[in-house]
């Protein structure tokens, strides 16, 4: 019995309809076979259909209401690749960052999409997608723009306490003994074995300037202490979780960091 092959399927998200019409229009003609299951008018409704859905991939407006592209990708925790459609060319960078299988400019060329498309396809057959020459390339360039590297920034001071007020009490943690960060709206939660704190600094601000050799960020929202992880757990989806000693609970990694852990 011949088995026909699952077809490719594909979210896109464009806040503008006009060049999501005609995004979807292109796709239909260069790449007759994909399925487009829904076209997300903002970045919210992108990450919580792409979560719904789980296609292979999706095309995504960089800069869209509610949560950019770039935001959407790193809350990514399933199987779907993402290229990007943007306007602005300084973005390439950050989409390799992200893992993009590649990025597309606005106006969208069918010259230029028919090559993402193959670069796509030659992506999704394999096994365990390696990066191509471009995308090293691109890499390589950005550790070399790191605190630390030759020629790069220089490293800051690393945060060795943070002060959590609860009323009139102001407690002092040691860094040492957080388990992980989580941003929680307007605040960061800091999680310790025994507690939990709520202090006001950005998660954003505390990656800056905890050790990178211990903490890690491992989605858009959470930093974990790696002196307290005890393993890894994949599920049916493929969808890496990490284990923490202290904490009962499974930490969800976002796709743009499961690299961090493929040793494991």
């Amino acid at each position: 019995m011949n088995l026909q092959p699952r077809p490719i399927s594909a979210l896109i998200a464009d806040d503008e309809p006009h060049l999501a019409r005609a995004l979807d229009a292109e796709l239909a003609r260069l790449w007759p076979e994909l399925q487009v299951l829904h076209v997300a008018r903002n970045g919210v409704e992108a990450a919580e259909r792409i979560a719904a859905l789980q296609p292979d991939l999706a095309f995504l407006d960089i800069q869209m209401p509610g949560l950019t592209g770039l935001e959407v990708a790193q809350g990514i925790e399933g199987r779907t690749r993402v290229v990007f459609v943007t306007a602005y060319d300084e973005y390439a960078v950050q989409a390799f960052e992200d893992e993009a299988l590649d990025y597309v400019l606005k106006p969208i060329s069918g010259a230029r999409l028919q090559r993402t498309i193959e670069r796509v396809k030659r992506a999704l057959s394999q096994a365990t997608p390696e990066p191509d020459d471009e995308e090293r390339r691109l890499l390589a360039t950005l550790q070399r723009l790191l605190p630390g590297a030759p020629g790069g920034a220089t490293a800051p001071a690393r945060l060795r306490w943070v002060r959590a007020s609860a009323g009139e009490l102001t407690h002092q943690v040691a860094v040492d003994d957080v388990l992980f960060f989580r941003a929680d709206d307007k605040y960061t939660c800091v999680h310790t074995a025994g507690a939990e704190h709520l202090i006001r600094t950005p998660i954003a601000e505390l990656a800056a300037s905890l050790d990178p050799e211990r903490f890690v960020q491992v989605h858009r929202s959470t930093i974990v202490n790696l002196a307290f992880l005890t393993g890894t757990r994949r599920d049916e989806a493929s969808r890496l979780f990490l284990r923490l000693r202290g904490h009962a609970q499974e930490l969800p990694v976002s796709r743009a960091y499961v690299h961090l852990f493929k040793a494991m």
